[in-house]
């Protein structure tokens, strides 16, 4: 598979000058302070063509979008592996990537997108859904250590360098037994997700021996992406929903989806 990112170095934060509004008191009619500055997350729009058809619309943070793309290809179903990928192209504002898959997977029936998607909690359907295509994968039993999930939970700890300049991100760690291997954020947490999960792809990593472990909530939808990439862990920051513990398939170990408490965060 061939990659050739373009994209130029693009801002991923910007100083913001803002109007502060505090409670001052019994009556709390809000004291103003004017021209206080922070910096804020910049979002970035992203265009991603599957053999010349637009595919997905994606609104993310301008890091990592090889590793976007290769994620989102192999959780939303596209591809079953990195060899299904002939090449990405990205081109120099990072606004257009352009994927050509293998020659025998060329030609498929697909969903056209026509909404760009929300950065976080969306539903995350495409055209597998749509066309009712999509079966989630049994999940075999994984063998993990409670420690393991915790030295994430402590590498958490020590904040993404986006996040400690803005406070605007989701994360995600992607650990290997007892180590972790990669960290990676974006604006959404699904994004971040699939980072990691792309990386683990290029690195060439058995997904079902590595622990994911994300910021914030588990919905139903990144939950159906874990299944999905074959991981074998998955831990957050929060608590998952019902509805994202019955994605879980009752032949799969129930343990796939591990959820530390909030005090970890």
């Amino acid at each position: 598979m061939q990659i050739n990112d373009r994209m130029e170095q693009l801002h991923n934060a910007v100083s913001q000058t803002y109007t502060a509004v505090e409670p001052d008191g019994p009556r709390n009619c809000g004291k103003q302070e004017r021209g206080r500055s922070r910096e804020i997350v910049c979002e970035h729009f992203l265009d991603v063509y599957v053999d010349e058809q637009l595919t997905f619309r994606l609104t993310c943070t301008a890091t990592h979008l090889p590793e976007l793309i290769l994620g989102r290809l192999f959780t939303e179903g596209w591809i079953e592996s990195i060899r299904d990928v002939e090449s990405i192209t990205i081109c120099e504002s990072g606004r257009s990537a352009r994927v050509f898959l293998q020659e025998n997977l060329r030609g498929s029936d697909r969903q056209i997108a026509t909404d760009r998607e929300a950065s976080c909690c969306i539903g995350n359907l495409t055209f597998l859904e749509k066309n009712g295509k999509r079966q989630l994968r049994e999940l075999s039993g994984t063998e993990w250590q409670n420690a393991w999930v915790f030295t994430l939970a402590e590498e958490f700890a020590g904040d993404c360098e986006l996040h400690r300049q803005t406070g605007g991100t989701h994360s995600c760690y992607l650990g290997v037994r007892d180590k972790c291997v990669c960290r990676m954020e974006d604006i959404g947490r699904h994004n971040a997700l699939d980072k990691c999960i792309g990386y683990a792809l290029l690195e060439q990593l058995e997904l079902s021996e590595c622990i994911l472990f994300t910021t914030g909530r588990v919905p139903t939808d990144m939950v159906q992406k874990v299944i999905d990439s074959g991981a074998g862990v998955q831990g957050s920051t929060y608590r998952s929903g019902n509805r994202a513990c019955k994605k879980v398939p009752a032949e799969s170990d129930l343990q796939s989806l591990a959820g530390s408490d909030r005090d970890l965060s």
